[in-house]
């Protein structure tokens, strides 16, 4: 007998989740104009995130919205889907990220008649996000079964920040370098970093917030977590991957 029709195999066996990968990406930007399309160590910014979708192994499909041609034009040269343009009323500087979604859900879902189990949403401005963090974060998402997911990075914990008067001395010193000397006997604090956020599709059409009762963590490393919305973080970024280049990425 074939051991996949086995009792045991069977009662073990999770069918792994489809999961649609959406970046968005309007023209508009205030803050680094044209940002989606600047040049990172000889790629548009944008590319970075498509490559690494396209590498994970657990996406099912990926497709970016956006209002803009060239974006449009550069998403399709790097192999992501394009399938509609988005309207002008979701791409103005006070659109916000879940009508944009959404959207996209339904537009996929009137046209082609697709759904998933999991909608991820994969922010261009994250250029260091790897393959195996997507694949990673997933797969999280699937052995706990969480109804979303998001990634977040290390931070230094709030006991070792020092707080200030306002006329710039330290307040309550004495309080705060005791709360320091106990750094090391505290839990590890996190930060959103807005590389990964992942939710059931089910509950993404009712939600507003990607934080729920059964919302998990996918922790990546500080380096990895840049996210680029200035002109020194573009830079920076810019010198890791040439870096990496040189170098040969681990």
């Amino acid at each position: 007998m074939d051991p996949r029709c086995s009792g045991e195999f069977l009662a073990n066996y999770k069918k792994q989740s489809t999961v649609l990968g959406i970046i968005i990406a309007r023209g508009g930007s205030k803050g680094l104009p044209r940002k989606n399309v600047l040049a990172l160590a000889g790629k548009p910014l944008i590319a970075y995130t498509i490559e690494a979708a396209l590498q994970a192994r657990k996406i099912d499909r990926l497709i970016v919205s956006t209002d803009d041609v060239e974006i449009a034009e550069v998403s399709r040269q790097y192999g992501a889907e394009v399938p509609f343009m988005r309207p002008a009323e979701l791409a103005g500087d006070d659109a916000t990220v879940f009508p944009v979604l959404k959207h996209a859900m339904a537009w996929l879902q009137d046209h082609h008649g697709y759904v998933a189990d999991y909608v991820l949403l994969l922010q261009a401005t994250s250029p260091l996000r790897r393959p195996d963090d997507i694949d990673g974060s997933i797969a999280v998402a699937e052995r706990e079964e969480a109804d979303s997911l998001i990634s977040v990075y290390p931070i230094v914990h709030p006991d070792g920040i020092i707080r200030l008067t306002e006329d710039g001395r330290i307040h309550d010193f004495d309080n705060q370098a005791r709360q320091i000397t106990r750094r090391q006997n505290v839990s590890p604090a996190y930060m959103i970093n807005g590389a990964i956020y992942l939710m059931k599709w089910s509950l993404l059409l009712e939600s507003d917030s990607f934080i729920g009762e059964r919302t998990y963590v996918y922790a990546m490393s500080a380096e990895r977590s840049l996210d680029i919305d200035t002109a020194s973080e573009l830079h920076l970024a810019d010198l890791i991957l040439r870096d990496e280049n040189c170098n040969g990425r681990e």
